[in-house]
């Protein structure tokens, strides 16, 4: 427990020391990626200051979610199958990885049956790599469209995992995508979100005006 605080402050430290030398005036939020990780550890993270958590398998998140602190909220980012949209969309505020059609409609029609909206981000593959989730960048302006026909589904931005070793342009170029789409969408005041840096490159990230950046091994440790 006391490395992950250690660990805690240090990212807060470099993620505010990033924000004033890239002269960021907005607020970049620290999620905790958990995969892995006991809850008795997210639990502590959450009591340093974490309030937003980061969940890849669904499974593995329901069985860990009872004992969750209720003062995080949590975003799903993993690869998402239409038959687990179900279980988890009354207990996750954000769906990051929403990356078709087909998975934007089932997401709306699970909503719609709980009576709610639920905040998706479009998961983009930014580097084309071929084993990771998220649609091609010349794909976007399509499913955008198609999403906001949707009643029961809210577009609150992009999401991506550049590749590792990326060069600098591949970040500005996801910085321009998710300025492009936001000034298509119907609602571009709620469309706000950039999730984009994990352990490794997070620096850069916001950089390139990630406001939502995802730690995992920086902030618990190897799993």
């Amino acid at each position: 427990m006391n490395e992950i605080s250690e660990n805690y402050k240090r990212i807060v430290e470099s993620v505010e020391k990033a924000r004033k030398d890239f002269k960021r005036d907005d607020k970049v939020r620290i999620m905790a990626v958990t995969k892995g990780v006991a809850y008795e550890k997210v639990n502590h993270a959450i009591e340093l200051g974490i309030n937003l958590l980061g969940e890849n398998r669904a499974q593995e998140f329901l069985q860990k979610h009872p004992f969750y602190s209720k003062k995080a909220k949590i975003h799903f980012i993993g690869g998402l199958q239409n038959n687990k949209v179900k279980y988890i969309i009354d207990k996750v505020s954000v769906i990051e990885s929403a990356d078709s059609v087909k998975l934007l409609s089932e997401i709306n029609r699970r909503a719609a049956a709980h009576s709610l909206t639920m905040d998706v981000l479009v998961e983009i593959n930014i580097g084309c790599e071929w084993s990771k989730n998220g649609i091609e960048a010349g794909l976007l302006p399509g499913l955008l469209a198609e999403a906001d026909a949707l009643e029961n589904v809210r577009l609150r931005g992009l999401m991506a995992i550049p590749p590792i070793d990326a060069g600098e342009q591949i970040y500005a170029d996801m910085q321009r995508l998710y300025e492009d789409a936001r000034a298509q969408v119907k609602q571009p005041d709620k469309f706000d979100t950039l999730s984009m840096g994990m352990s490794g490159d997070y620096i850069t990230a916001i950089k390139h005006g990630a406001n939502i950046i995802r730690i995992g091994s920086a902030l618990f440790g190897s799993r």
